[in-house]
């Protein structure tokens, strides 16, 4: 841990936090000083579950604050941002006493508050937290427009969670848990490794201590190797950089072993242990301008080898948040090491990203959050969020380019489907083709970095439906499976006209009157597929149609009689008309589970997948149709391909695993290696209870699950 964090996690006394402040704000104002006297003032007789007086916490987030901006607009707010929320001081005494930009950053703290009050989750309710964490991380992001209280609430959180111990475990979790999906996603956006990186730590301590004991005791037992690797390592590049003309007084270098929760994420995604990551650690080399950074590249891939498929140069190609660095790993005799090069700037940038504005008081204040709103998706499901926004922030990345030149970054394994969403969602709804380098390609074409990507479109939007699990990234997949939710939509729509237009003998357009006046609009997609909907929908149209004193003589002769099951072979129907057999036409073949539809002809029924074009053509021509499911849906099977660690029992603790989520093994595949990375196993299931998703996400909160393909989709090719 940096030590000047070290000692704010052991500072517990006022005085003490008081001094830590001041020595660590470059110039102290008068309202400062004020706005601290204040706020001692205003939370007397308040303490914290640790005990200590609660005016600790605010001069700590102060001092944290000081540390990553050095502003004391900031750090006005900061020693304040508890005061409106926690007392009886008002926003108006802030704005009388301390002015409106000060005011407006506390009000701004606790805007935060209130919505994460009305979001999230309390500590003490059994509610999963992930759903309440992500809406309040939504509302968070739509909401704050200031980036100085995105700052500040981040100090105040890492305060929290040095100080988390004094807490019972459940609501430590808890809170570990809302840092992980909530704050440090937000620091590693804003570009702020120095509070993301500790976030993460903290919250990895307390989430999964087992694992954090592990990879901290090889880090413990290790240490003195890993430094004199470091060392010996630092030594032959300065040594290098001096014979090659570089002053020592311009230059510095540093070396560092990864933080805990970064080694964890590579061990996690590539199915490997502690021993087998590759870069475990890291030299940084600070120099005073980007030549200069080219020059020690020149120096390091001359003096070493380089292992190419690693190289990165973000000073060429920045991050999206601003993040600029050059990134090789090299070949030494002591094992394989990563070398950041970066200017000075460079490296306060990385280090503080978007707070090296107000600490260095450099570079523009003008700071657009448009690739910070992008963590707000839209998804129904919050877990599915989760997963989304995980893959797009703790993946690797690559770097494809447009044929202009112009360049976007994508997680590692993306296809080219995802490169026409990142470009622009109207691009991906209509992408039918790509050329990858020149050269014809399917759109789910797995890139590589470097590629250069041109995507060819159709005049409208084409759906993708079987495609979503085959894209990376979270933009390709919220687009494409919104577009299909919606398409299914209008699909279920028509076809509950077609239902009820047979059931009670009515043409479409009248049937559509009907339901209309029944009000039946807003749900009427549901009784395509839900037979209760579907009941009551009769149920209010023939009360409509009793109102209008149409006989009963008159309806039956129409052909309306009250509709019933009916069995033939694996399907159900609900309807009133003769039902002599069952076909399948020639285009589609569902297999039990799919959706399917059924139309109505020469008293056969003819099944369709949901999604067959043919279907599609019928159901806009307004077919006669019925209510049809599956009588007794098969159980779902599924293909798994998921990475093993080398260690003893992790197969019969995989198994125990997927008998513990009810999932019946058919077949089990070992051995199987792709790259040099790691090893695999393939594995065939049967589901009773799970959709892929759910399946996915389970397996997933205990082994590397890199593959799982659904063996019941028709359309899954």
């Amino acid at each position: 841990m940096d030590p000047f964090l070290q000692r704010v996690r052991e500072t517990r006394e006022l005085e003490k936090a008081k001094a830590l402040l001041f020595e660590t704000l470059e110039q102290v104002d008068e309202k400062t000083v004020e706005a601290l006297a204040f706020a001692e003032s205003a939370h007397e007789g308040q303490y914290r579950k640790s005990g200590e007086p609660y005016i600790v916490h605010p001069v700590l987030v102060a001092a944290i604050t000081a540390w990553i901006g050095n502003d004391n607009t900031m750090v006005q707010a900061a020693l304040l941002h508890d005061t409106v929320e926690d007392t009886d001081v008002t926003l108006e005494e802030i704005v009388q006493r301390f002015g409106d930009d000060v005011a407006h950053l506390v009000s701004g703290m606790t805007k935060i508050v209130a919505i994460r009050d009305e979001e999230l989750a309390p500590s003490g309710s059994d509610e999963r937290l992930i759903g309440s964490a992500l809406s309040f991380r939504k509302m968070l992001i739509a909401s704050v427009k200031d980036v100085r209280v995105l700052l500040i609430k981040l100090c105040d959180r890492l305060h929290n969670m040095l100080t988390l111990d004094a807490l019972s475990a459940q609501k430590q979790r808890r809170i570990a848990e809302e840092t992980l999906v909530v704050y440090a996603p937000i620091a590693h956006r804003l570009g702020i490794a120095k509070i993301k990186n500790q976030l993460e730590d903290l919250a990895f301590y307390y989430i999964y201590p087992d694992d954090y004991a592990k990879i901290d005791s090889y880090l413990e037992r290790h240490a003195q190797d890993l430094q004199l690797k470091l060392n010996a390592f630092i030594s032959k590049i300065k040594q290098k950089m001096l014979q090659n003309g570089f002053d020592e007084k311009h230059f510095e270098i540093f070396g560092r072993v990864k933080h805990r929760y970064s080694i964890y994420l590579k061990m996690h995604r590539k199915g490997i242990g502690i021993d087998e990551v590759l870069d475990l650690l890291a030299v940084r080399i600070i120099v005073g301008d980007p030549l200069a950074c080219y020059k020690v590249l020149g120096i390091l891939h001359t003096g070493f080898t380089p292992l190419i498929a690693r190289f990165k140069d973000y000073i060429a190609i920045p991050k999206e948040n601003g993040y600029r660095t050059i990134h090789t790993t090299l070949f030494d005799e002591s094992g394989i090491l990563e070398a950041q090069i970066r200017t000075f700037y460079m490296h306060r940038l990385a280090e503080y990203g978007i707070a090296a504005h107000w600490k260095y008081k450099e570079g523009d204040a003008a700071i657009n959050l448009g690739w910070l709103e992008a963590l707000s998706y839209q998804e129904d499901s919050a877990e599915e969020f989760y997963e989304l926004a995980k893959s797009d922030l703790f993946s690797e990345e690559i770097t494809i380019f447009s044929p202009k030149g112009d360049y976007y970054t994508l997680p590692k394994d993306s296809t080219a489907l995802d490169f026409a969403y990142a470009v622009h969602s109207a691009i991906g709804d209509s992408a039918v083709g790509a050329y990858v380098n020149k050269e014809k390609a399917s759109l789910l074409t797995v890139l590589k970095n470097g590629d250069i990507v041109r995507i060819e479109r159709a005049d409208k939007p084409v759906l993708h439906c079987s495609w979503e699990s085959a894209v990376k990234t979270s933009k390709a997949k919220s687009a494409i499976r919104s577009a299909c939710r919606a398409h299914l939509r209008e699909i279920d729509r028509d076809s509950a006209i077609a239902i009820l237009s047979t059931l009670f003998a009515q043409e479409p357009e009248t049937m559509q009157v009907l339901i209309t006046r029944a009000g039946l609009e807003d749900e009427l997609y549901r009784c395509a597929t839900q037979v209760e909907w579907l009941k009551a929908a009769i149920k209010r149209i023939a009360a409509l149609l009793d109102s209008e004193k149409t006989s009963l003589w008159e309806r039956l002769k129409k052909g309306f009689k009250k509709p019933k099951f009916k069995e033939i072979e694996q399907f159900r129907f609900f309807t009133n008309r003769p039902v002599g057999g069952v076909e399948f036409d020639y285009c589609c073949h569902p297999k039990a589970g799919d959706r399917i539809v059924a139309f109505y002809k020469d008293t056969k029924a003819i099944i369709h997948h949901k999604l067959c074009k043919h279907a599609e053509e019928g159901i806009k021509a307004h077919e006669a149709m019925l209510f049809v499911e599956w009588k007794n849906p098969k159980l779902a099977r599924y293909r798994l391909l998921i990475g093993l660690q080398n260690q003893k029992g992790i197969l019969a603790e995989l198994l125990r695993r997927l008998s513990d989520l009810q999932l019946n093994v058919l077949s089990i595949e070992l051995g199987i290696k792709t790259g040099e990375e790691a090893e695999y196993c393939r594995i065939e299931v049967e589901s009773p209870l799970y959709k892929k998703s759910q399946l996915a996400r389970k397996i997933s909160t205990r082994f590397k699950l890199v593959e799982i393909v659904s063996l019941d989709d028709a359309y899954n090719n």
